[in-house]
């Protein structure tokens, strides 16, 4: 899918964690980053084992499912992360590796979304987590 991610979420560098939205339905949201190591919030970040900080993948799933959503013409407010109702890590995500997210949207409403996702390194899953974002405000178009 060829929009782009800036026009979806409000998030910009160096806090903006999606790079693609490849596939989005009424049930599935597929979306994919690669985490340079050189990015400016991550770059000092476990320095001996190279791999990107649990939080930051919770939140780039968290954008991607968003961003998803936006697409899918749901709302077109501004959201904010407010609950992570579970988190498990499997694996850590190296820099400079693509890492695929799956998310399954559980509950979509104008001021409400939930949805949980898989977080994968090639074949390997890395992480699942589940979330809920609400609505904090409208979107604004300059």
């Amino acid at each position: 899918m060829a929009k782009n991610i800036e026009e979806l979420i409000p998030h910009r560098a160096p806090f903006l964690f999606v790079d693609e939205i490849t596939h989005v339905s009424m049930e599935e949201i597929v979306a994919v980053k690669t985490f340079e190591t050189c990015e400016t919030m991550l770059k000092d970040s476990f320095t001996d084992c190279c791999s990107v900080p649990g939080t930051i993948l919770i939140e780039s799933i968290a954008q991607a499912g968003g961003a998803g959503i936006r697409l899918l013409g749901i709302t077109d407010g501004i959201f904010a992360l407010v609950q992570i109702e579970s988190a498990q890590f499997f694996a850590g995500v190296p820099f400079n590796q693509e890492v695929k997210y799956v998310i399954k949207n559980i509950r979509m409403s104008e001021k409400i979304i939930k949805q949980s996702g898989k977080a994968y390194v090639g074949d390997n899953e890395v992480m699942e987590v589940t979330w809920m974002s609400i609505k904090i405000g409208e979107r604004h178009t300059t």
